[in-house]
């Protein structure tokens, strides 16, 4: 039985669709998702935002256990670079060269003519070979492409050190059998892809995606690309549960876990089409807990330090000495979870002065009428007021700071417990905003719980306002 691998490109294509926009969070839990799936590769975006998306790959990359974390890079020596210092961290890296072939995009994408475009294909596999033992050759529009330059292109990449070559049918024009002769035409003219895994991208727009794909597993393709929801590239779960039924006639078999296919792809379904209010700022589509570990006085700052990583910080090393600090105190009479870990980070970590001090705020709520919150903030002895309406009371009065402040923050988590007992109960409210893609965390207290909410959300932008200037 050959074993037919599924690269997932959920993720890439998602970031290319107009409709669907994914927190920092969500995307971290779709990579989760995938991971436990069992799928061989989970695709991300190119690198836009060094900084950001740097950031959201190292998560994945420590959150993932078993799969390849796969990352296009852009068309130079320096793209390639900034890649690897991004993924280099995963258990299994991989480099992704993604390239046009066919005439029209050789010239639209990167002004060059075949010639260049060929010794670019060498020596960029080279360069990508040298730093990560896994990269893939992906020849854009191959299927519309001058075969003789096509061959030449693949050859080219085979013979750099390319351990994967995957041909693209972006157009979704072709039929299996045409698949079947174009692969068998390719293994003839290039006896280079031997020594290669061959994989394939067809677009689902005709909806014979599925049946291409299983053509081509046919005669020596052992690499898929499919995606949870689209229509740029196969259905996971049509392809697999197609191998489960009939693969043992065709000789194919994949190792995506088939007990947990149709949950875990109902659950990224889910992320990816939940409605997101538009007056709202919890634009974030994942619910949860940040972690289940659970930390002792017995555990030291490096293992501290490590689960503050797991977390999602990335914390001087003044403010884990500090944490660690914090947390010898507090572990001396309770065992640690996530969330207290997460409230000491709040307190403890990354004090400065406040850029923006709570004058008052005043909220209108009720059943019968919308939501409204009058915030006033005071910054560098100025009186600034922000009056907005939500789908709530917390809603409307986070609405109205980030009127103040001009900006919109991801809301990656929102917390609120109660600290004492009795009618008078202090209430402490956690917050967790991302900038950049890095996470800063506050904490209010208050007997209000919208105070609470207002100073978590103030404490946390102090912290962001200060960073980053």
């Amino acid at each position: 039985m050959q074993n037919i691998r599924i690269s997932d490109v959920t993720l890439k294509e998602t970031q290319k669709a107009q409709n669907v926009t994914l927190s920092f969070k969500e995307k971290l839990e779709i990579a989760k998702h995938l991971d436990r799936l069992g799928v061989t590769a989970i695709e991300l975006p190119p690198i836009v935002n060094e900084m950001s998306d740097s950031i959201l790959i190292k998560s994945i990359a420590a959150a993932v256990k078993g799969c390849a974390l796969a990352v296009p890079c852009a068309l130079d020596d320096a793209g390639i670079e900034t890649v690897w210092k991004a993924v280099c961290s995963a258990k299994r890296p991989r480099l992704q060269l993604i390239v046009p072939t066919s005439t029209v995009q050789m010239e639209f994408l990167c002004h060059k003519k075949p010639a260049a475009v060929l010794q670019m294909i060498a020596d960029l596999t080279a360069k990508a070979k040298a730093l990560c033992p896994d990269v893939e050759f992906i020849a854009q529009d191959a299927t519309r492409s001058e075969r003789e330059f096509l061959f030449r292109a693949v050859a080219a990449a085979a013979d750099a050190g390319a351990t994967v070559v995957t041909l693209s049918d972006d157009a979704g024009i072709m039929t299996p059998q045409e698949f079947i002769a174009f692969f068998e035409a390719l293994q003839t003219a290039v006896p280079q892809v031997a020594s290669v895994t061959l994989g394939v991208q067809c677009s689902d727009e005709f909806n014979m995606g599925c049946a291409c794909c299983v053509a081509a597993a046919t005669v020596g393709v052992r690499e898929i690309k499919s995606a949870v929801s689209c229509n740029t590239a196969v259905s996971m779960a049509a392809f697999a549960q197609y191998l489960r039924t009939r693969g043992e006639d065709l000789g194919l078999k994949t190792d995506v876990r088939y007990t947990e296919l149709v949950r875990g792809v109902k659950q990224i379904d889910w992320i990816l089409n939940t409605e997101r209010s538009k007056t709202s700022p919890f634009d974030n589509g994942v619910s949860g807990g940040n972690g289940d570990f659970a930390l002792t006085e017995n555990d030291s700052a490096a293992q501290v330090t490590a689960a503050i990583r797991a977390l999602g910080y990335e914390l001087s090393e003044e403010d884990n000495a500090n944490v660690y600090t914090e947390f010898k105190r507090i572990s001396r009479k309770k065992t640690v979870t996530a969330k207290d870990l997460d409230a000491i980070i709040a307190s403890v970590a990354m004090q400065v002065p406040a850029t923006y001090v709570l004058e008052s705020y005043v909220i209108n709520s009720g059943n019968i009428i919308r939501p409204t919150a009058n915030i006033t903030l005071k910054k560098n002895g100025e009186t600034i007021s922000g009056l907005c309406s939500g789908d709530g009371p917390i809603d409307s009065a986070i609405l109205a700071i980030e009127q103040i402040v001009g900006h919109h923050y991801e809301l990656d988590d929102f917390q609120i417990q109660a600290v004492t007992e009795g009618r008078e109960a202090m209430g402490s409210t956690l917050v967790r905003l991302r900038s950049n893609g890095k996470l800063y965390s506050g904490n209010g207290i208050s007997t209000d719980i919208i105070g609470a909410s207002v100073r978590a959300y103030l404490n946390a932008l102090n912290k962001i306002v200060f960073e980053e200037g």
